[in-house]
This record gives structure tokens, sequence and C-alpha cells, in this order.
């Protein structure tokens, strides 16, 4: 029998409702990703050499999920108890959807979890990386219109001087995400969609557009260390993006981890549980390594590394420094409100260039 007709009956016992399926995550015909994409490095951007965790900086759209993926996808998503518990709104993103995956939504869960999942974004993102946390699974940008909005938007659009200021307004503002790395996937048909790319500012100050996704396709973004926006699209119905977040990981590699853009619209026990439980992890794996280190060196009969060992109590203390920061007392936390970024926005209608 195949995964997908594999299910999990609901509870109940006798008289209760018909049995209910609940699809199984199967990637050998849930994932359709084949060929890598085009990649833009850190370098071809004008980044610094220093800056970030992996040389590549975005890739082009690729396909990764397929059509059914998708639509059980979005059948989660519109659960009531989703919309009603998990909905979040700020300056920076008027509707948005987080913290659902865990307990509602377990095929998609299960998707972004899969090894298979995860050993396709760390191919592509230049590093080895595992889902932030269940918290940061799927994230979801919503933009819906009715069908008459979204058709008078391209006869608008085609004349500026009456074009609603709204038009030009990105669906996220200018910003770099709170985690390294990001895979932003397309959920909704973009068949009419004009705009709805994601623009970046390079090192030099300039913007480049990356093309948007098709349904099921994504994008790889180091967007901690990226100025980016996601642009508004016109013509179609709705835009909706599921975005997951990624960290690298292994304990070694520098973690710049800040919650200043998730704060103010997550659930902030979940949020603050899962931050400060995979920091503690990476300062226990860092801990324990230098004392294998120590024991090592001991055993080899060398002279006590005093200069190497404070470095490194060092860097353990600025470490739980950065933590302590980011735990910002629960009733200090302005809901909704997001330090923005004063640069001009960029107008929906221009061409990819990327």
């Amino acid at each position: 029998m195949s995964n997908q007709n594999r299910s999990t009956p609901a509870a109940g016992g006798k008289g209760s409702l018909a049995k209910q399926e609940t699809p199984v995550f199967d990637p050998e015909q849930h994932l359709v990703f084949k060929e890598t994409p085009d990649i833009l490095t850190m370098q071809d951007i004008g980044m610094a050499p220093d800056v970030g965790v992996s040389p590549v900086a975005v890739t082009q759209p690729f396909p990764l999920f397929s059509q059914e993926a998708i639509r059980i996808m979005r059948s989660e998503i519109f659960k009531p108890e989703v919309t009603q518990n998990h909905s979040f709104s700020s300056n920076l993103a008027a509707a948005q959807l987080r913290g659902y995956a865990r307990d509602h939504a377990p095929f998609t869960r299960a998707a972004w979890n899969h090894p298979s999942t995860v050993a396709i974004v760390s191919k592509l993102a230049g590093i080895d990386l595992i889902p932030w946390s269940e918290y940061e699974i799927a994230h979801i940008n919503l933009c819906v219109k009715s069908e008459e909005q979204a058709a008078s938007e391209l006869t608008v659009s085609k004349q500026p001087m009456h074009a609603s200021p709204d038009d030009d307004k990105p669906i996220v503002g200018w910003h770099t995400d709170s985690y390294p790395f990001v895979c932003v996937l397309m959920m909704s048909d973009c068949t009419n969609m004009v705009g709805g790319e994601t623009a970046l500012r390079t090192g030099s100050g300039e913007v480049l557009r990356v093309r948007g996704p098709t349904q099921g396709c994504a994008i790889i973004l180091q967007g901690r260390y990226i100025m980016h926006q996601a642009l508004r699209a016109l013509g179609a119905k709705e835009r909706i993006t599921a975005v997951t977040s990624w960290r690298p990981r292994s304990a070694f590699v520098k973690d710049d981890t800040v919650l200043r853009t998730v704060r103010p619209v997550s659930d902030l026990n979940e949020l603050y549980h899962d931050f400060t439980e995979y920091r503690l992890e990476i300062l226990e794996q860092r801990l324990r390594a230098a004392r294998q280190t120590m024991r090592a060196c001991r055993a080899a009969g060398r002279l006590f590394d005093t200069a190497g060992h404070k470095a490194f109590l060092a860097e353990s203390a600025a470490f739980l420094q950065h933590t302590d920061r980011e735990l910002v007392a629960m009733d200090e936390v302005r809901r909704g409100c997001i330090e923005t970024v004063d640069l001009p926005d960029v107008a929906v209608g221009g061409a990819a260039v990327c």
C-alpha cells in the first residue's frame, strides 16, 4: 500500500463520525526537486567575505513540492483553529499565521522536517542546516483579495496617475530576518500575477529583484544578512507564501539569531522556549568539546593553554549575554510593533534582474 493511502483514524468509539484520513508526507510523491537552480553568492551581491554563515546569498526559484503537497498544506493553514488562534499582524506585514504547525499541521511539519527536504535545503544553501525550531515551520504571509479587486489592479496599474498609494506598498517591508536562512515557498497560483518578486539590497546599496516563485516552487535566502522586502503582487486574488527558517546544524558555526522581527508577532512562551533550548544545546556542545580538548592536552603532557581558554570563556560569556538580551520581558514587548528600516520601497512592475 502506498503512503498516500495510509491514514490515522479520528478518535472516537462506537457511533463516532466516519474515520478521517490524515495524509502522510512521502518524499517520493510530494518532493519534486530535480535540478540545482542558478545561485547568487554573497560575493556576487557585494557582501564582505566575513558576512554570513555561507557563500550562498539567494537561489533562483526551483520546484520543491508537488501540487498535491501544496493542496494538503493549504488545507492545514485554513483550518478554523489555525486562523482563530495563530493569526498575527504588524506594521511590517498585515496578515500572518505563526506557530501552528506543531499542533495543527502534521503534514506540513513532516514535510519540512523530513531528511530529504533538509538535504535539499542544505545543498542549495551551501551549509548543513536544520529547521530553526518547530515554531518557525511554515510561517505564512497572507494577501487575499476579491476577483474584482485583482482584476481592477491590473487596469489601474496601467494608469499611474490614478493608481492607489497602496499599490506600491510591499507585502513585507524592508528588513533582515531573525534567522540565518529562510526557504520561501509559494502556495498560490501565480498565473495572472504581476510583481511578487523579492527585492534585495546589495553591499553597494543597489536593489536587485529576484523573480518570484510559482506555486510549489521556492527560493532560499540568507536573509539574516541581506536587507530585503517582499513586493506586492497585482492581478492575483491571493499571494500566500510559507516561510520556514533554518540555522546551521553544527554548534560550532556562529549563531547571530536575533528575535527583533519575530518577538512582537509570536506566542512568546513558545518562541522563548525554542530559542533558549537550542542556545543552551549549542553552549552544552561547545563546553563539552572544550573539556575534551583540555583533557587531551593534559594527557599529552602539554602546558595549560591559558590564553586560549580565556578566549573561549570570553566567547561563551558573549554568547550568554546575547541570549539574555534577546529575552525581553514579556510585558515589555510591544505587540505588532517591529522596528522599521527607513529606505524607499521598491515599486511594483519592474523586471526581475536576477
